[in-house]
């Protein structure tokens, strides 16, 4: 190998710079597509020279190209030998060396920095180095530079050899290896406890037992990873799943904003997405407050909130969920303040929510719906229209709704107002506050929208308001209790 050490002027680290980036680019052409390939030269900023190296080096952090489209996972195959510089160091001051080279050693799962040394000579031992950045004693920095010749250190570097194998690959290095050139990596997932839940695309189904076992390897704690075979059912919002890897226990346990949930997974609804959501939420519950639940799931807006001194009343459709629910409340000792139903959403409006709602809109203690279902939640508001029309009206105490929806409409905000607006038939626009929650696909997104239910929506004595026209900001709505109108 030649190396060739030269004076840079500001035009030959422009020239250097311009064709790292043409050999760069053409090595991508004709390598491996979607792996940036290291260019030839080292950059002028990191050694005081270039050296001009053979491109077979830079297989260090590339696994053999003989496991291209390997669907039954084989490590041995993974395994290689790679040449690495090293710095020979005394046993005395190994500590504050490798304290000083922090930035300059190698960094690989399962690869030890400090080793034997080659001779045997127990006064010495070797710190592995970086090859990316190493290639000579000239690529210290001059604080590197300086510690070595402060503790007596040669800067000389020698050659390594040093054995990598499968564990000593990252998961999207693995996966990049093996999938068809050209494609996409998927290597991330949600993590729900101990299970990692992938939505894997078609081209990555025949790979499908792969893929999962190097997550289950490459991730501590996870010993179960799925796959998610439909789309979630809006009925009782589960999905069906296969197993990749790992055990097939679908009991997770999980702790979110400090809270412990336990559920099946394969059975109810759970976001670990959705956290931030959760306590944003939750925070705006006071002790004392009441909280109607309508899409209770397993209880993250209800178990935080009783936790926080709210009475609540949670309810859900899907039998699984409830069961959970109850659980979930026992399980954080706030079953007291927590009253369950497995009921339908409209049945719960009308139901528990109705008998219940008179007495607290005349409390002092502020009122609370929450409408977690955004597939179809804002349909479900059409349940509030003349809820309380045999009543007194008051409007003393109404309640605060926080409803979810989806949408791909180009102004989200303005679509769930229009929709909320339909279904109530009332206007919300500027009586109202839309929140964007996160993007679920492109071009999709979950809201919330927020408002206090309108009085002349729950006292209507019209069982059907008339609905908005196209500008329902204008329109007047006509109730027999007029008089009491906002």
């Amino acid at each position: 190998m030649m190396s060739l050490n030269l004076v840079l002027t500001p035009f030959t680290v422009f020239l250097c710079r311009i064709l790292c980036r043409i050999f760069a680019s053409a090595q991508i052409h004709c390598k491996t597509p979607g792996i940036v390939q290291p260019c030839l030269f080292h950059s002028a900023s990191a050694c005081s020279g270039f050296t001009v190296k053979s491109v077979m080096e830079h297989k260090l952090y590339r696994p053999p190209p003989e496991v291209r489209g390997m669907t039954s996972l084989d490590k041995n195959a993974f395994t290689q030998t790679i040449t690495v510089p090293a710095l020979r160091v005394p046993t005395v001051v190994l500590n504050k060396v490798m304290k000083s080279l922090k930035k300059a050693t190698i960094q690989r799962p399962g690869v030890s920095r400090v080793v034997q040394d080659k001779e045997g000579n127990s006064d010495f031992r070797l710190i592995l180095l970086d090859p990316n950045r190493m290639s000579s004693s000239s690529c210290f920095s001059d604080a590197e530079a300086e510690a070595l010749r402060s503790f007596s250190v040669s800067d000389e570097l020698h050659n390594f050899e040093l054995k990598l194998t499968y564990d000593n690959l990252k998961t999207e290095e693995v996966l990049e290896a093996v999938l068809p050139e050209g494609q996409d990596v998927t290597s991330g997932f949600s993590r729900v406890g101990h299970i990692a839940h992938m939505n894997l695309r078609d081209h990555q189904l025949l790979y499908k037992n792969l893929i999962g076992q190097v997550i289950m390897d490459k991730t501590p704690g996870i010993t179960c990873v799925v796959n998610k075979t439909n789309t979630i059912d809006s009925t009782y919002r589960n999905f069906k799943m296969e197993v990749l890897a790992g055990e097939e226990n679908m009991v997770a346990k999980v702790k979110e904003n400090g809270v412990t949930y336990e559920f099946d997974f394969s059975r109810v609804y759970w976001n670990p997405r959705l956290s931030t959501e959760h306590e944003r939420v939750v925070q705006l519950v006071k002790r004392g407050d009441t909280m109607f639940d309508v899409f209770a799931g397993v209880g993250p807006f209800t178990i935080p909130a009783a936790r926080r001194g709210a009475n609540i009343f949670a309810n859900d459709l899907n039998p699984e969920s409830y069961r959970w629910l109850q659980h979930n409340g026992r399980l954080n000792k706030v079953e007291s303040r927590v009253r369950t139903f497995n009921l339908d959403g409209r049945e719960f409006i009308r139901g528990p929510l109705k008998q219940d709602l008179p007495a607290l809109v005349k409390g002092g203690a502020g009122v609370h719906v929450v409408m977690n279902l955004p597939a179809l939640a804002l349909e479900f508001l059409d349940a509030f229209r003349g809820l309380l029309k045999n009543e007194p009206p008051c409007d003393l105490n109404l309640p605060t709704v926080y409803c979810y929806g989806f949408s791909k409409d180009e102004d989200p905000g303005a679509d769930m107002v229009k929709r909320a607006s339909s279904s109530l038939g009332f206007p919300l626009e500027n009586k109202s506050t839309v929140h964007f929650v996160r993007n679920v696909a492109p071009n999709k997104d979950m809201m919330c929208i927020r408002f206090t239910l309108p009085k002349e929506v729950l006292f209507c004595k019209n069982d059907e308001l008339q609905e908005p026209s196209e500008e329902p900001a204008s329109k007047k709505q006509k109730c027999e209790e007029s008089n009491h109108s906002k």
